[in-house]
């Protein structure tokens, strides 16, 4: 039985994130993006998440808030390539959807993903709003989404 559970980001994951994030390097992330995500972990921080399974890091993702634009933007998701297709990416985002929710201000969650995961957001039920060729790297086009919240 493998027991999955969903703790805040400490500091010391960091270096078992960036080894995530490069078992997703090419296939998802273009390695200029890795000192960028190692620069969120450090500046950017407001709600992350990682997933633990049998006490090993398989996933991440976090939350950050635009509380003028009542937005909020789900942020910066990998999971292990082991453990994809086992439906803890969906527990992950429906954990941080569930999270956002909670705050009345926010009105719209949007995330900013690629051709390649777009069709997994749209299952969980993020509509397209645009699409940017080539916007993180060549070869990665920037898919926004969005979830309207009443």
């Amino acid at each position: 039985m493998h027991h999955t559970n969903i703790r805040p980001y400490k500091d010391t994951d960091k270096e078992e994130l960036i080894k995530l994030m490069r078992l997703n390097t090419p296939q998802y992330f273009d390695p200029s993006e890795e000192s960028e995500f190692a620069s969120y972990l450090e500046n950017e921080l407001e709600s992350y998440y990682v997933v633990e399974e049998n006490g090993e890091i398989v996933g991440c993702g976090g939350i950050n808030y635009f509380p003028d634009e009542h937005t909020a933007r789900i942020s910066w998701d990998m999971i292990h390539p082991e453990s994809q297709g086992k439906g803890i990416g969906k527990k992950l985002a429906l954990f941080r959807i569930d999270e956002i929710k909670r705050n009345e201000n926010i009105k719209k969650i949007v995330v900013r993903t690629t051709q390649l995961v777009y069709p997994f957001y749209q299952k969980a039920g993020f509509a397209l709003e645009k699409t940017e060729k080539d916007f993180w790297a060549p070869g990665y086009d920037l898919y926004q989404m969005k979830i309207e919240l009443n």
